[in-house]
């Protein structure tokens, strides 16, 4: 199933979750700078143009063609009162056939977490992902001492499922993550974490 060109938006209480747009630059690039601090030590190195207009440019585009192609489904977190651009969630790694399968990658700014944002982010697009795009499983990863990504993840239904070995490069270094899953029909009962 294809998402195609239309207009992906998914209201939750408090939010609108919807594709970036090139008009949302400005918003991105302020938040993602002074939110640095706050993001570096959970993501990849930034690259030295991270923050410039072509990068975000390729971003929104990267997102297009996503969403067309049915492979990821990239949404940034609006909040209704102000439309303040808060943080992002992506579907990424939709994989169709047996699997019915993807990845949720997500961050927020420094001055939104904590809030229950990203619950309600996390909590809406796992619905939208097992109604309206008919997928079984949705993965998540994060670093084990990241207590707030686990702590959000388990709130959102997500089970522990083990440790992945080297799976992403954080600040220039391969790093072990924790694994969870949210599955549609889940029958396993509590998990705990390691």
């Amino acid at each position: 199933m294809r998402l195609g060109r239309k207009k992906v938006r998914i209201a939750t209480e408090r939010m609108t979750l919807r594709p970036p747009m090139h008009a949302d630059y400005r918003a991105w690039t302020c938040l993602r700078r002074d939110s640095r601090e706050f993001l570096e030590k959970w993501e990849p190195l930034w690259a030295a143009d991270h923050l410039s207009r072509k990068a975000f440019t390729n971003r929104v585009y990267w997102a297009q063609r996503s969403l067309t192609s049915g492979a990821a489904l990239p949404l940034f977190l609006i909040r209704r009162a102000d439309d303040a651009l808060m943080g992002a969630i992506t579907l990424d790694n939709i994989r169709r056939g047996p699997a019915q399968a993807g990845t949720f990658g997500y961050w927020i700014g420094a001055p939104f977490a904590r809030k229950g944002y990203m619950q309600e982010a996390i909590e809406a697009l796992t619905h939208h992902a097992f109604d309206k795009l008919d997928l079984s499983r949705i993965e998540a990863a994060c670093l084990p001492e990241n207590a707030a990504s686990r702590g959000v993840l388990e709130k959102c239904g997500f089970k522990y499922e083990g440790v992945a070995q080297s799976y992403l490069q954080i600040g220039g270094r391969w790093r072990n993550h924790v694994l969870f899953a949210n599955l549609r029909a889940d029958r396993r009962g509590r998990t705990d974490a390691g």
